[in-house]
């Protein structure tokens, strides 16, 4: 999921470059959101592995 978040973000930044706003703000959104949503999992599963100790 970070992986995708990684390429929505080089995709906002090629269409920024090139003049398409809002491609570029609609990609960036998406990077956001699943960036978000990895760390939410992200803290979700350390929580688990020092519980489940």
């Amino acid at each position: 999921m970070l992986r995708y978040a990684a390429i929505f973000f080089v995709i906002a930044i090629i269409a920024a470059v090139f003049g398409f706003g809002g491609i570029a703000a609609g990609a960036a959104e998406i990077a956001k959101i699943l960036f978000y949503i990895f760390l939410v999992i992200f803290v979700i599963t350390l929580l688990m592995g020092v519980f489940n100790r």
